[in-house]
């Protein structure tokens, strides 16, 4: 959906979109799942986003780091500073809530949008990624998403599903245990709550 997203905000704004692949787990930087994965993963897309980007006559590359990210936690942060990717939104100073605030005026579905981490992140450190293990949560969030929730995760733990949901859905994921479980249990082993809540962005 992530895709479908960005293919309809493109539309909306009458912006030319171009959709490459990048086979990024050929890179054992990253399907290795090491702790720094996030360094490697980014400066392979963005080094690949660059030959576009000039290939078609632009100088200048942009992402969508704001004010709120953490840039020190963030070892992503360091490839995008090597390769001189920009980030006007965070140079301007503006956080995520200022951002959604001017969304909404400029009429934009993104305005709500739930923050959406790439699916490694749902898979513990040192466990190689595979094409098949990374297929396996998006299918089973997919799923969950076509069941009714959002701005949830779906972490992947030793052969079992992990369901971490905002404490807002937690009676919902009651009353819907029976649909969840026929959803999310032919891709794993196990499905398990989380009863800690999942902390959201605003």
């Amino acid at each position: 959906f992530e895709l479908d997203d960005a293919a309809k905000l493109a539309y909306m704004l009458s912006i030319p979109m171009t959709v490459d692949m990048v086979d990024i787990l050929s890179n054992t930087d990253v399907s290795r799942n090491p702790a720094d994965r996030c360094y490697h993963c980014k400066k392979a897309v963005f080094k690949r986003i660059w030959e576009l980007a000039r290939a078609d006559g632009y100088e200048v590359l942009c992402d969508g780091t704001n004010a709120s990210d953490d840039v020190g936690e963030r070892a992503g942060m360091r490839a995008l500073a090597e390769l001189g990717v920009r980030s006007p939104l965070r140079e301007c100073g503006l956080t995520k809530k200022e951002i959604r605030r001017l969304s909404c005026d400029a009429g934009l579905f993104t305005h709500d949008k739930p923050s959406y981490a790439c699916l490694a992140t749902r898979i513990p450190t040192g466990t190689a990624l595979t094409e098949e293990l990374i297929s396996r949560v998006e299918q089973a969030e997919h799923v969950m998403h076509g069941v009714g929730f959002t701005d949830f995760r779906i972490r992947y733990y030793d052969g079992a599903a992990r369901i971490q949901i905002p404490e807002s859905q937690f009676k919902s994921v009651i009353d819907k245990r029976k649909k969840i479980i026929d959803a999310v249990s032919p891709y794993f082993d196990a499905v398990f709550l989380d009863l800690v809540p999942r902390k959201t962005e605003v």
